[in-house]
């Protein structure tokens, strides 16, 4: 039976070396076993570009390129930046940030998650800024010591904002959900980023659909799997 698996949200680093070991296994073990494989956003906790040496880049472009089984990649709000270099070395394709899977006779729509949050207006405002193409385009020629001080400093921000911010602003809206079941004529959406894993029941308009929130890999791994059976969220040791 065909089985696809969805995962999100392990924003690796360095620092946090047993949330790579966990992600190593399952590459290794339950990836293995599923006929396709989807990372929606946040592989990385950062990304400042294809041409960081990081040894655990390296370590992971490897590790995916292993897998026998076709590997799709949707951009999160952390490694927005992951582009086509890594993706070859990973021999994964990078899709768009929404975009929509037809399998056991059903609609899946699958995205990061972040662009559902539209209540909370400044991150949005943020996004924006930060997806311009110029202005990617510079930073990117910036060298590696200032882009690496940049993403720390942004991220030192983004966290000190976040103890701030009501958690119903950072959580999806309800009729931006509707919105994409609606534009994609859908009956699933899986997505992440908001770390409150989760299956709910949405009414959108004639439809009764299903929406699927993937956990983060904080301390256990996520995942989401996709068969005839409908869908199925699980979380498991790392």
């Amino acid at each position: 039976m065909s089985r696809i698996l969805f995962i999100a949200d392990l924003h690796l680093c360095q620092e946090e070396p047993a949330i790579t070991a966990g992600f190593l296994r399952f590459l290794a073990h339950k990836a293995q076993t599923c006929s396709e494989l989807y990372i929606l956003g946040d592989l990385f906790e950062a990304w400042i570009g294809d041409d960081d040496p990081s040894p655990l880049h390296r370590q992971i472009a490897q590790a995916i390129a292993a897998l026998s089984i076709p590997v799709y990649f949707i951009h999160g709000n952390r490694d927005f930046l992951v582009g086509k270099k890594f993706a070859r070395q990973a021999n994964m394709q990078i899709l768009p940030e929404e975009y929509v899977l037809e399998r056991f006779g059903q609609r899946l729509v699958i995205m990061h998650g972040d662009t559902l949050c539209t209540d909370d207006v400044d991150y949005l405002k943020f996004r924006k800024k930060v997806h311009t193409p110029w202005i990617q385009w510079l930073f990117l020629r910036l060298p590696l010591s200032v882009r690496l001080n940049i993403a720390r400093k942004m991220r030192q921000r983004s966290q000190s904002a976040h103890q701030h911010k009501a958690m119903a602003v950072m959580d999806v809206n309800p009729q931006a959900v509707i919105e994409v079941f609606e534009r994609h004529n859908a009956t699933f959406l899986v997505h992440g980023h908001t770390h409150q894993p989760a299956i709910h029941s949405v009414k959108a308009v004639s439809l009764q659909a299903q929406r699927a929130v993937l956990g983060a890999w904080h301390q256990e791994g996520w995942m989401i799997e996709w068969s005839e059976k409908g869908l199925i969220l699980s979380d498991f040791p790392w």
